[in-house]
């Protein structure tokens, strides 16, 4: 903390753009941490927040209702093959809270009392409240709290870069998957398995193997075990797919949305569930089947009217297209990147790419400077014009999804310029 004496203030943006109290500009690399659609300042999400917010600012959910959280229900079903019902929050960490008291409480609204343990795999990330941190376990993120978290049973996930000796990748998948089915075969108590869909984000940018996370749900299938997606960040066109479980073949039992859900204008998140699920939780008072969750602003009808208008804008603009033809611009500048000595793997995915920094090629030593990489990334990407954060030694670009081609161009030279010239300080 000792090292952020001071901060810059942003008073405006407009498009990729964030500009500050004296005028410099920065393109946001960060897409206003993972949730920009549209880019800043957009008149149609404007529009309709204004509009909304003329009629009706805020509705409690508790046994009434509003129309735009409504139509958004309606809607999120819709594009998201094999849900049922949508239960709203306002933030990630929430709707994965959601998802874990509904997995756990679903057996014993069914009368099964004996499943009480979550799975999930190692290094994930799915927030930062402490049931989320529990399934999301990042180390260095978390170990200060770890006896204070509840357990679950971690499984290795592969990781192209960071194979055991003599393993391919498709070799260490098997492994990783033979080792998922050996413990479910031999434990009837879990109930559910929790993972992000496509990707893991904060864990290092670790792309899944193309038929890892299917196979996992088949797994689950086979075994009785509730499937748990977190899409909070890899969803909704950030990996080049609109509902990236639906790319990878592995329709969830409950699944969690956020961040690009309302385009990142406002804070709201969602949590669905299939028919099997929803169902048990339906019952007489008596019954005490009911989900004891809730939030002041769930549903909030000028949240839930921009993202309505959010996903509308997503058909209108043929976004994903959009997405999976200006992403190749990523491809262009793989070379350059890599040849760099401290530069270990590059991983990228849609508008997603992650640059790991190594201290040694051969062995793929994670560099460990004395000073935060994330101070040095951040003053040096300032001087280049671009707003970077680093996770670690992982250098992120999470840009607003609607960025040009020629702005992601210049987004990667500059992405390299920076790399370059914070190399003397943190070898």
């Amino acid at each position: 903390m000792k090292e952020w004496d001071s901060f810059d203030k942003i008073t405006k943006g407009k498009g990729v753009w964030l500009i500050d109290s004296k005028g410099n500009k920065l393109l946001d690399a960060v897409g206003s941490m993972w949730c920009n659609v549209w880019g800043h300042s957009n008149p149609e999400l404007i529009k309709t927040i204004t509009n909304q917010s003329k009629k009706l600012q805020h509705s409690s959910m508790f046994n009434l209702t509003n129309e735009p959280a409504e139509e958004l229900a309606k809607r999120l079903v819709k594009i998201s093959p094999g849900m049922h019902k949508v239960f709203y929050s306002d933030n990630g960490s929430s709707a994965m809270e959601i998802s874990i008291k509904i997995a756990l409480q679903y057996w014993k609204n069914i009368g099964e009392k004996k499943k009480t343990e979550i799975a999930t795999i190692e290094n994930g990330y799915h927030g930062d409240t402490f049931g989320a941190m529990s399934v999301g376990f990042v180390p260095e993120f978390f170990g200060k709290f770890k006896k204070q978290l509840f357990s679950t049973i971690q499984f290795p996930v592969p990781n192209k870069y960071r194979l055991p000796k003599n393993y391919s990748l498709n070799d260490y998948q098997n492994q990783c998957l033979e080792k998922i089915e050996k413990r479910f075969s031999k434990n009837n108590n879990i109930a559910a398995f929790v993972m992000e869909s496509g990707a893991q984000m904060a864990g290092g940018v670790i792309i899944f193997p193309k038929s890892f996370q299917k196979k996992i749900r088949q797994l689950c299938k086979k075994y009785d075990i509730l499937f748990v997606l977190d899409e909070i960040a890899t969803g909704f066109g950030r990996l080049g797919s609109m509902i990236q479980y639906e790319e990878q073949k592995s329709t969830p039992d409950i699944v969690a949305f956020g961040k690009m859900l309302t385009g990142g204008y406002l804070t709201m998140a969602a949590t669905l569930t299939n028919k099997k699920v929803y169902d048990s939780f339906s019952g007489e008072f008596n019954e005490w089947k009911h989900l004891f969750h809730g939030h002041t602003f769930t549903g909030n009808p000028i949240a839930a009217a921009v993202a309505n208008e959010n996903l509308k804008m997503y058909q209108k603009n043929n976004l994903i297209n959009k997405i999976q033809k200006t992403s190749k611009i990523f491809t262009n500048f793989y070379k350059e990147i890599s040849e760099m000595d401290i530069v270990g793997d590059i991983r990228h995915k849609g508008m997603l790419m992650g640059i790991e920094l190594i201290s040694d090629k051969l062995k793929k030593t994670p560099i460990n400077p004395k000073k935060s990489i994330n101070k040095i990334f951040f003053e040096e990407g300032k001087n280049q014009g671009i707003y970077l954060r680093t996770l670690g030694n992982i250098v992120m670009l999470v840009p607003p999804l609607v960025i040009s081609e020629k702005e992601l161009n210049l987004l990667l030279n500059k992405t390299i310029k920076t790399i370059k010239n914070a190399t003397p300080q943190i070898i």
